[in-house]
């Protein structure tokens, strides 16, 4: 199926629908019929100017590519996307065709699912001009806009104007499989009606001491049928809320997934496990070896940036009770979750030998919300399946606990694992760190500490569509953030900003919060984030007088090795007793990094561990963390092609446009060609990113780490979604370890949202894209000789097969599979019900598709 039978179609679906509904008679439904011929005569415009833009993109999105065999990038997503809509629209178009003359057919509805879809095109084709900017922009075979100004400031400055509504009424998440398209309804409806009580409690209406005030909340979630019957307004309402959104509201609504009754009804459903305890590690200083002279050791010292010394919260799953899982010396570790605690014990129990692998998990959630509580489906499952513990780590949240505390608290607890590995029930032999979103970034942060500390490092890396660039660079795959449901682009700069330290709303949502803690312990589980930050952010103020006792964050130690970092230049101040001062200048010694640092540490490192002191008397500022230099351009290889053949270029011109009107020399430049202009929201967005260089910190952004800091990772599986705004991160990170000679594979899954294993539960797709991490997981396990084999760039895998299908095919994808990854499959033809109760049918089949097109 080509391109221009797709666009062949479409025209005439579309005109011969506005031909017959021109010459029905005008009678009770005459405005609905002339919305309909509006709709369609507007579509055919739109797809007019798309059809050759769209085959231009095909044409030369395979240069962007990973891999020969792996065709993935944000330019074909955005061509995928677009074909789906139009997919949408001709199954539409031919519904219509064929109900039109029944009684029971409702012009009206058919006007207003013709119209969503109408704008829905609208919007993709100013995503596509945007996208033919960046082509222009950009160097070859780079898919990010290197600064934050010029084109990036553009699409910023276009989002917050463009409208989104149509994304999130009847057109929610058309692009993914329909088996999810339910699932992604439910979210966007529980969070608008979530969102009705929550301006309620901010405008005062509702009272934070009430002890039924969140019951009021829950029940708001099986109550909120206007939203369910009415797309339009929860469309309207769902881009009101992610237009200027509270990161502590974001936060709170996927905490509801933790509350005790939902929580024990995912448990029913989950995997049942003998050991699921929660533990809490005291923050104390222990020794590890170093991995090249085990002779010599090296102090881990706890967590203490931001908020001070704590304990390191994790917890511990696993499918067997282990030798040392029932051992007083971690019984003693356990906290109490106010619920029961599952633990298998008794005079007769079984215990199995310790297991030979570990999984250490750091869970998504941008930074912001959840726990490991949220990821216990798919961590239950894996621990059966490998037959293994799983240990995740419940790291300090932003904003209350900003970079780097997440860092250090998931370094702490990899050392403290291999430190204690005889109480998790484990060998000690072969570790796996895996996460997925912020989780899959923490994962490459603390492999990049443990090779500058010169401890062991993990056997390998499993990320799941990780976050590896955090900065407001544009690329092709984050203009899909205008019309995902689960990330936006309002609500991913507000989770970043939240990380890196600079939300201007945090101090005045710290504040608020912190009525919450009169609220009844019932209603409580659902806030202790609140809480917790609120109580976080206090004792920081108290503790900012006796700053010396506050111990450094991780331990001093210089390595002559490629990886050691560089001490901080400069002194924090002690003396402030606020919370920004604080976090400014927490933002300075990340930032202040010179190259006379780095030659100083290359100066005085020693083939000897400096086994230096931590005690709490030599402390002068809050935070010392010892981070590498920004990198210069020479030392990041992110200009991976210099050398483009002439025709090369000649292909890329003819798709690629610049700015119309050439260069940009007014105020407000114009972004799209003459004569068009995408519908616009009636409230603008906030978007006023901070640009700070913490964001530029290899430690943070691990795609802008110099080229030393990355030769000596573990081998690196990549799990990455083709429709996923973070996408570009997976694709170009895995393309510089590739350019390094790190072992580095790319995996990419069709039809599924980021986040996809928080939703492991809810479809077929879903559950086979975890169980293909999982596969990663124990090739990291199995692996005898992990380089050779890791080299090896595997075939594309595909959810609507078995991951032992294709696994190890490394065979060229037929022309059929091409065509499937282009954008074709839209899905099954699975029975819906449509938002005003009539039965309907989702879109068709790649094979149905081609019979329609036929």
């Amino acid at each position: 199926m080509d391109t221009k039978a797709v666009f062949t179609a479409l025209y005439d679906v579309c005109q011969e629908n506005a031909n017959f509904f021109s010459g029905a008679s005008k009678g009770q439904a005459g405005d609905a019929v002339q919305r309909l011929v509006d709709a369609m005569t507007t579509i055919q415009e739109h797809a007019r100017s798309l059809e050759p833009v769209i085959s231009g993109f095909a044409a030369i999105y395979h240069h962007f590519d990973f891999d020969p065999h792996i065709p993935a990038n944000g330019y074909r997503s955005l061509v995928k996307v677009v074909r789906c809509c139009l997919l949408h629209i001709i199954h539409k178009g031919r519904y219509i065709t064929s109900n039109r003359r029944s009684i029971f057919f409702r012009a009206s509805h058919n006007a207003a699912e013709m119209e969503a879809y109408c704008s829905a095109l609208c919007q993709l084709r100013a995503l596509l001009y945007l996208a033919q900017r960046l082509l222009h922009d950009n160097s070859h075979g780079n898919l990010f806009f290197q600064e934050e100004s010029g084109l990036s400031q553009s699409f910023l400055r276009e989002y917050t104007s463009m409208h989104k509504g149509c994304f999130y009424g009847r057109c929610v998440g058309f692009q993914f499989t329909p088996a999810i398209r339910p699932c992604l309804q439910s979210i966007v409806i529980s969070l608008v009606a979530f969102g009705d009580y929550y301006k309620k409690l901010q405008s005062g209406i509702v009272e934070a001491g009430d002890v039924a005030t969140y019951g009021v909340a829950a029940s708001s979630f099986l109550t909120s049928g206007k939203y369910a019957i009415d797309p339009e307004l929860r469309g309207q309402e769902y881009e009101r809320i992610t237009q200027n959104l509270d990161v502590h509201f974001w936060k709170a609504f996927w905490n509801v997934t933790e509350t005790e009754l939902l929580s024990s009804l995912v448990s029913m459903t989950a995997t049942q496990v003998k050991v699921n305890r929660a533990l809490s590690v005291p923050p104390l200083p222990f020794d590890l070896p170093l991995a090249a002279d085990p002779t010599h050791m090296v102090t881990v010292s706890p967590p203490a940036a931001h908020i001070g010394l704590g304990p390191v919260q994790m917890r511990l799953i696993s499918y067997e009770l282990r030798e040392g899982q029932d051992s007083e010396k971690l019984l003693a570790l356990c906290r109490s979750e106010g619920g029961t605690i599952s633990l298998s014990l008794g005079l007769w129990t079984t215990r199995s030998p310790p297991s030979p692998w570990l999984v250490l998990h750091f869970h998504g959630g941008g930074f912001v919300a959840q726990t490991s509580k949220s990821h216990e489906p798919y961590l239950r499952s894996w621990s059966q399946d490998l037959n293994a513990p799983v240990l995740s780590v419940d790291y300090s949240l932003a904003p209350e606990a900003p970079f780097p505390r997440a860092l250090e608290e998931c370094f702490y607890a990899y050392c403290w694992a291999i430190k204690n590995h005889n109480l998790l029930g484990w060998t000690g032999e072969r570790v796996c760190l895996a996460g997925d979103s912020a989780g899959g970034n923490l994962c490459v942060t603390v492999s990049m500490r443990a090779a500058a500390h010169g401890v062991r490092m993990p056997d390998g890396i499993v990320a799941a569509y990780p976050a590896t660039l955090l900065t407001v660079y544009a690329s092709p795959s984050r203009l899909l953030t205008l019309m995902d449901p689960l990330l936006p682009l309002s609500v991913l700069a507000r989770c970043l900003s939240a990380y890196a330290g600079t939300d201007p709303q945090v101090e005045k949502q710290v504040e608020k919060v912190s009525t919450f803690s009169m609220v009844r312990r019932d209603t409580a589980l659902l806030l202790r984030d609140f809480k917790q930050g609120a109580s976080n952010w206090i004792n920081s103020l108290l503790d900012r007088g006796s700053a010396d006792s506050v111990r450094k964050s991780v331990s001093e130690v210089s390595l002559t090795s490629p990886h050691a970092d560089p001490p901080v230049s400069g002194k924090a101040s002690v003396n402030s007793l606020e919370k920004g001062s604080l976090k400014s200048q927490t933002c300075q010694d990340l930032g202040t990094h010179t190259n006379s640092c780095a030659s100083d540490v290359q100066k005085n490192g020693s083939q000897t561990a400096n086994h230096l002191s931590t005690t709490p008397d030599n402390h002068n500022s809050i935070l010392d963390i010892t981070l590498t230099p920004e990198s210069k351009p020479e030392d990041v290889s992110f200009f991976l092609c210099k050398e483009v053949d002439s025709s090369v270029s000649e292909s890329f011109s003819s798709v690629a446009i610049p700015p119309p009107g050439g260069e940009e020399d007014s105020e407000k430049p114009r972004e799209f060609p003459e004569g068009f202009e995408p519908l616009r929201s009636e409230q603008l967005a906030e978007m006023n990113m901070q640009s700070s260089p913490i964001v530029r910190n290899p430690y943070m952004s691990p795609l802008l780490a110099p080229d030393s800091m990355l030769k000596g990772l573990p081998p690196i599986h990549i799990v990455a979604c083709h429709l996923d705004p973070m996408l570009d991160d997976s694709v170009m990170f895995a393309k510089r370890l590739r350019n390094v000679g790190q072992p580095v594979t790319l995996c990419v899954v069709d039809d599924l949202p980021h986040g996809f294993l928080s939703l492991s539960q809810l479809s077929r797709e879903t559950r086979e894209a975890a169980n293909l991490c999982m596969e990663r997981i124990r090739d990291v396990f199995t692996m005898k000789d992990p380089p050779p084999e890791m080299r090896k760039h595997r075939k594309l895998e595909r959810t609507n097969q078995k991951p032992s299908v294709t696994k190890r095919d490394h065979t060229p994808p037929s022309q059929e599979a091409v065509q499937k990854e282009e954008g074709l499959f839209v899905g099954g033809g699975a029975p819906v019900v449509d938002e005003e109760g009539l039965a309907g049918f989702y879109p068709p089949t790649t094979s149905e598709a081609e019979k329609i097109l036929a």
